[in-house]
């Protein structure tokens, strides 16, 4: 299997919306217009059956007692390929989530009391959190 990360990227961890095993966001209880993600969708979900390929080809390798540096290779690729897709979908979310809130903050002519663009503002440094960890 010689997939590389540049070929590919991919969700974070715990299914399609991201949320590990049993988590909600704040996301999923506001009904609202779309995700940032929405335009590309089809594009989305294309990498992440490449990388879905790429996890079945390392099930394989171990089946087949690949050498491990060769398994560490694939591994290192699939995790790279991870974290291009984390990146790109947090990219999505500034550029539409957080924008979003700040036009419609400024429409209103708030000027104190942001606390949509704050919760915006947290939930992306939150997840930068999360992926700085990994």
């Amino acid at each position: 299997m010689t997939t590389t990360a540049a070929d590919t990227t991919a969700p974070i961890e715990g299914g399609e919306r991201g949320q590990a095993s049993g988590q909600t966001s704040a996301q999923d209880s506001v009904p609202h217009g779309g995700h940032g993600y929405a335009k590309q969708k089809d594009q989305h979900l294309k990498r992440l059956r490449r990388i879905e390929g790429q996890i079945r080809g390392l099930q394989r390798m171990v089946e087949e007692d690949v050498y491990c540096i060769d398994i560490l290779t694939q591994v290192s690729a699939s995790t790279k390929a991870l974290q291009s897709f984390a990146l790109q979908l947090l990219e999505e979310h500034l550029r539409h989530c957080v924008a979003s809130a700040a036009v419609e903050s400024a429409a209103q002519g708030e000027t104190e009391g942001t606390s949509e663009v704050d919760a915006k503002v947290a939930e992306a440094t939150a997840a930068i959190a999360r992926l700085l960890r990994t």
